[in-house]
C-alpha cells in the first residue's frame, strides 16, 4: 500500500511505537510494524523493542547511574514527539512487563518526559480489552501525559490478517494506522490539519 498523506507535514515528526505484547506472533506488535511501513512521510515511526531488557520497577533503582535498559527507554521516549501504544489484555489488566515499562517513564522528570507528551494507543483486539485500556488511560493520567482521544482508534486484527511479512494485510485496517498516526502528528503539531 502507497503512503497516503492527507495533512501536509510541516516538521518531522518523531513517534514511539510501544508494544504491550512479547509474543513473537503478536497482532498489538504487527499493527505496530505496520504503522511503521505505513507511516505518512515526515513521520519517522520507531519501533520499541526493549521490554523483555528491562529491570523491574524498583524506586531504589531510580537513581544515577541507571540500568543502561532504562537510560535507553527514557532517552527514546524524550527523541519523541509523540508515544503510540499497542497492548492486549492480560487477566483483565494491563501485561506486566508492559506496565514495568509505563513505571519507568513515570519516573523520568526530564525535558521531553512523558509529562503532558502527545499519546495515542491502537486496540487491535477483536475482543475489545476494554480493562487493558482503561488501566491505560488511569497510567497516563497519572504521568500526566496527553491524551489524543481521537488518535486513540480500534483495529481489530485476527492472525489471519497478518501476513507473511508480519505486517497486517487489510487494506481498512492499513488506512485506520495512518489515519491514527495522521492525528497523533497533528496534536504533536508536526502536521498542520486540513
Amino acid at each position: 500500500m502507497a503512503n497516503v498523506v492527507r495533512f501536509p507535514v510541516t516538521t518531522p515528526c518523531r513517534m514511539l511505537l510501544i508494544s504491550g505484547s512479547l509474543w513473537r506472533l503478536s497482532t498489538n506488535t504487527a499493527v505496530l510494524r505496520t504503522a511503521q511501513a505505513v507511516a505518512p512521510e515526515g513521520v519517522e515511526a520507531v519501533l520499541y523493542d526493549g521490554v523483555r531488557t528491562l529491570p523491574h520497577f524498583d524506586p531504589d533503582l531510580d537513581t544515577e547511574p541507571l540500568d543502561p535498559a532504562v537510560a535507553a527507554l527514557r532517552r527514546e521516549v524524550r527523541q519523541a514527539d509523540a508515544l503510540l501504544f499497542s497492548t492486549p489484555e492480560y487477566a483483565g489488566a494491563l501485561p506486566g512487563s508492559f506496565k514495568n515499562v509505563l513505571d519507568w517513564t513515570i519516573g523520568d522528570d526530564q525535558p521531553g518526559s512523558i509529562y503532558e507528551k502527545p499519546v495515542a494507543w491502537i486496540n487491535a483486539s477483536a475482543r475489545g480489552a476494554a480493562l487493558a485500556h482503561e488501566s491505560l488511560r488511569v497510567i497516563l493520567g497519572y504521568a500526566h501525559a496527553t491524551i489524543v482521544e481521537d488518535a486513540c482508534v480500534d483495529v481489530p486484527v485476527h492472525g489471519a490478517d497478518i501476513g507473511e511479512d508480519g505486517l497486517v494485510d487489510d487494506a481498512t485496517a492499513r488506512a485506520d494506522i495512518v489515519s491514527a498516526l495522521e492525528r497523533l502528528a497533528a496534536a504533536a503539531g508536526r502536521i498542520a490539519p486540513a
